[in-house]
């Protein structure tokens, strides 16, 4: 059973789950369509990383950033590569809306890639209930990426 907690960024599994994620999204996405956050990024206020964990194994992480009062946007997903397909993304998933109703946001949002790395995620995203929308926040249109809202 996984079980799902925030993280403090400082475990040194965590750092390298981030590190191994920042450095992928940089390898397959050009600079100007790469949003990645590095741990120092993650570890700043109006931003939570949470963490899944079976046993004493990190399974999962992801992250919410404060967008304004009512909206949250969802960062840096990833599963172990050995535990993907087996439903820890989806419950790291879950685990992320739940906090952003605990959060008292009313919407989350989302972008990632377009390219066919990244057609699991959008699976995932859109399974859950995430809808496709027009850029938001800072972002602008790029054809490198998707982006995504689910009201809360």
């Amino acid at each position: 059973m996984l079980r799902l907690r925030p993280d403090d960024l400082t475990s040194p599994e965590t750092l390298a789950l981030i590190d191994e994620h920042v450095a992928e999204m940089r390898a397959t996405s050009p600079a100007e369509s790469c949003h990645v956050q590095a741990a120092d990024e993650l570890a700043v206020p109006g931003t939570m990383l949470y963490t899944a964990w079976d046993g004493g194994q990190l399974v999962a992480m992801g992250a919410i950033k404060r967008l304004d009062a009512q909206r949250g946007e969802l960062k840096s997903m990833r599963t172990v590569e050995a535990r993907r397909g087996t439903g820890a993304g989806r419950a790291m998933l879950r685990g992320l809306i739940d906090a952003g109703r605990e959060a008292g946001y009313r919407s989350l949002w989302l972008e990632t890639g377009v390219e066919d790395l990244f057609v699991p995620a959008r699976a995932l995203y859109e399974s859950e209930g995430f809808v496709r929308c027009q850029p938001f926040g800072s972002y602008t249109d790029d054809p490198l990426s998707v982006f995504y809202t689910l009201r809360l």
